[in-house]
């Protein structure tokens, strides 16, 4: 399969999966719990080809759901050519990287959707903007990973060290790019 691109949100015209899991405390729609999750997918241009709704006492650590269903997920996304997971649920970015790691598909969760919309659809120069600061916001916790293959850079001839990692190089411009907007 092809590297997993983070930077790209888009999900037009990926096939995806919905999943949803169900906690206790959380009210839930038992009609149609995915069907909000469903209509942001059909406005961001996807095909939804696939949904499962799960429940749980608590959301698992690394995974939200459980290992059992991970693997659940991934033969699922096997037999369906599926691009993306959308869950409906708030994941954290060990969650994502874990999940995209068992998966081999490119996961977002519904926050990052919802991004995605507001991106494809802002049309003034303000409106872009806030989007942009947004996605900057929501992207700067979940850097770490994605240069895992970049160790240090940046070291030179007469230099103490072998200079800053990826992640610290990016970390810094994101900063600075949010302080400029």
């Amino acid at each position: 399969m092809a590297e997993l691109k983070r930077e790209e949100l888009a999900v037009q015209q990926e096939r995806l999966m919905l999943v949803r899991v169900l906690l206790p405390d959380e009210p839930a729609d038992s009609r149609d719990p995915l069907g909000e999750l469903r209509a942001l997918a059909r406005t961001a241009g996807a095909k939804v080809v696939d949904e499962i709704v799960a429940k749980r006492p608590k959301p698992h650590p690394g995974l939200y759901v459980g290992t059992g269903k991970a693997r659940q997920i991934a033969e699922r996304c096997e037999q369906n050519e599926i691009d993306c997971i959308i869950f409906d649920n708030d994941l954290s970015p060990g969650q994502i990287r874990e999940l995209e790691e068992i998966t081999n598909c490119k996961v977002l969760d519904r926050s990052e959707l919802i991004l995605d919309i507001f991106a494809t659809h802002a049309r003034t120069r303000q409106s872009r903007l806030q989007v942009e600061l947004a996605q900057l916001e929501y992207t700067f916790p979940r850097l770490t990973g994605m240069w895992s293959h970049l160790d240090r850079h940046g070291g030179g001839v007469g230099t103490r060290g072998p200079g800053e990692t990826q992640i610290e190089t990016d970390r810094r411009l994101v900063q600075k790019r949010i302080g400029a907007l």
